[in-house]
């Protein structure tokens, strides 16, 4: 198969530094299958062009000033998180990590060979749908930066919390912590494999549990699911902006940005 044969990847490069962005554009142009739909220098910038043109795959920087390339990661739906290459200029104890668990990383300056085979990697992903999912999988790369085994991931909220319904707090079980959570300052929660993301007040707090039992705790009147995997605090949309294909964006009051898919339209239009 030619390269001109092979499906198109549509792709977003993540850098702070003008001169990188540039360059790794430059270098794609030679790769027939692969196209640079945007440019960002922040990570708040690819968020946004994450949102509007749900690429295949986000070229990532790692250190960038405001918000990291994992922080950004935590702050994606997973119900639209692309493929990621992590691009970094650090050869630190995470690099293996990275190779594992990232669909690659390329350490810069970024070898010919080393950029051929990162594409192709994505590229095969794409073509066999096969690939798990990549939030579930960076997830279990946080996790294993913070030198936690998998034995105490694994115990995260093993004994089942008394299902309550509209429950006025979320408790949220960390090793031997457990941080109780006032429903009223979630954000909102988005899955993740076996494991919800929490985001509250800026962080992001995982739990074990699944979409459906913890959407049972949470009161129907102020949280809504608006995506397959993604449940929004209703109290917590100032904008909300309607697109030409029928789906919708929905600006909350931390920052964060969601898609509302056309499936959920009707059920949440009656709440604004």
């Amino acid at each position: 198969m030619t390269q001109n044969d092979k499906e198109t990847l549509t792709a977003i490069i993540v850098d702070d530094e003008e001169l990188a962005r540039q360059g790794l554009a430059m270098r794609l142009q030679d790769y027939d299958q692969v196209s640079v739909v945007q440019n960002c220098q922040n990570a708040r910038e690819a968020i946004a062009a994450i949102i509007e043109h749900e690429p295949d795959i986000v070229f990532l920087d790692i250190q960038m000033p405001g918000m990291t390339g994992f922080e950004m990661i935590s702050a994606i739906q997973a119900d639209i998180l692309p493929m990621i290459i992590f691009v970094t200029a650090y050869d630190s104890f995470a690099i293996d990590a990275f190779k594992i668990h990232a669909v690659d990383y390329l350490l810069k300056p970024v070898e010919d060979e080393r950029l051929a085979d990162a594409i192709e990697k994505a590229a095969r992903q794409k073509t066999s749908k096969s690939a798990v999912n990549e939030k579930q999988r960076l997830l279990n790369l946080a996790v294993s930066l913070t030198g936690k085994s998998p034995a105490a991931i694994g115990e995260l909220l093993d004994s089942e919390e008394e299902s309550l319904e509209h429950a006025d707090r979320l408790a949220i079980k960390d090793g031997s912590t457990i941080t109780f959570v006032p429903i009223v300052d979630i954000d909102w929660i988005d899955a993740a494999g076996d494991y919800m993301c929490v985001h509250v007040k800026g962080e992001t707090l995982i739990m074990r549990t699944t979409m459906k039992q913890l959407e049972a705790k949470l009161d129907p009147s102020i949280f809504q699911r608006v995506h397959r995997s993604t449940i929004v605090n209703l109290r917590r949309v100032e904008k909300v902006s309607s697109h030409i294909n029928g789906e919708f964006h929905l600006t909350l009051s931390c920052g964060s940005s969601l898609k509302m898919s056309r499936s959920y339209k009707e059920k949440v239009k009656r709440f604004f």
